[in-house]
């Protein structure tokens, strides 16, 4: 028999941590499913690690780092399940989450995609799931007009900042440390586009999915913790995710709103990058905070990838 849920995390150099996530799957689940670990050429001992401590546990070791999309690909292409979830390796499961989170899909079939309620302290709901990132709203992120309370329906759309998390709703996108997706669904719009190497993958997904004529779907019904509040393996190496992600949103930006919104998106990421190279440049004279002056640096280095990367168009 196939497994109901099939699991899938990919790792980079997060040996620690992913081994503590796979332990809460399999401690926390009574759902038959089977765990994939795809491993992105790790320098730290993860595969060797997870092999010594999980006999059952299916891993994949890349001999190079080909990004997220590329390697739940990989999963998903060899995955058995009826269910596929997507889970990142500093998230950690708690209660019976993918079991309830399972049983919740089951009973509608219009949810293409679901994720749980997600806290990154005891007390503390972190802010998942978010709207399309077409231009308008990359706009209201980099002008900072999102995070005014005025009007925060309208200006507060990216990241649906008057909603609490506490109550279920259907979103653009639904973030993708955890992504329910069922196989049927995947079999119908597809596995993720590899053109993304990491950010707004799931973004298109989430969009293909909502084209196919499903929902995707937030439910607090299930709870998991995310480690930190953050990505362990991006923050690695900040300056160059920095600038990843918002090539990724040009991708996302050319393949869903053409040339047009490309050009546009373009033009607002440079405004965006001079205005905070001269004022943190400008704070970095006038304080010893040297929090300043690496905040313009990463900025110039984003303009320099606008103005001579060679991405395509």
């Amino acid at each position: 028999m196939n497994p109901e849920v099939s699991v899938i995390i990919v790792s980079w150099n997060v040996k620690e941590m992913v081994l503590d996530c796979v332990r809460s799957v399999l401690a926390q689940t009574k759902a038959t499913c089977e765990v994939i670990v795809i491993d992105n050429a790790s320098g730290d001992g993860t595969v060797e690690a997870i092999s010594a401590e999980f006999s059952d546990v299916c891993i994949i070791a890349n001999d190079d780092n080909i990004g997220f999309a590329a390697a739940n690909n990989q999963g998903i292409e060899i995955s058995k399940g009826d269910y596929i979830l997507l889970l990142n390796p500093d998230t950690l499961i708690v209660g019976d989450a993918i079991d309830q989170m399972l049983e919740w899909m089951k009973k509608d079939r219009t949810v293409g995609c679901g994720g749980c309620q997600v806290y990154e302290a005891e007390d503390v709901i972190q802010r998942t799931c978010f709207s399309d990132p077409g231009p308008w709203n990359i706009f209201l992120v980099q002008t900072g007009l999102h995070r005014l309370t005025i009007l925060r329906k309208f200006l507060g759309k990216p990241e649906y900042s008057w909603w609490d998390r506490r109550s279920e709703m259907d979103v653009d996108v639904v973030s993708g440390m955890f992504m329910m997706v069922p196989k049927t669904v995947i079999d119908d719009i597809g596995s993720m586009d590899d053109a993304f190497f990491v950010y707004s993958e799931e973004a298109d997904w989430c969009r293909r999915i909502r084209k196919g004529g499903y929902r995707c779907v937030f439910t607090p019904i299930a709870k998991i913790i995310h480690r930190d509040g953050g990505n362990k393996s991006t923050y690695q190496i900040r300056p160059k995710m920095y600038i990843q992600l918002q090539k990724s949103q040009l991708i996302y930006v050319r393949k869903h709103y053409g040339l047009s919104g490309y050009i546009l998106v373009k033009f607002l990421y440079l405004a965006a990058m001079s205005t905070r190279v001269l004022s943190f440049g400008l704070l970095s004279l006038l304080s010893a905070n040297h929090r300043f002056r690496g905040n313009a640096s990463l900025a110039l280095k984003a303009i320099q990838f606008h103005l001579f990367s060679k991405e395509p168009v």
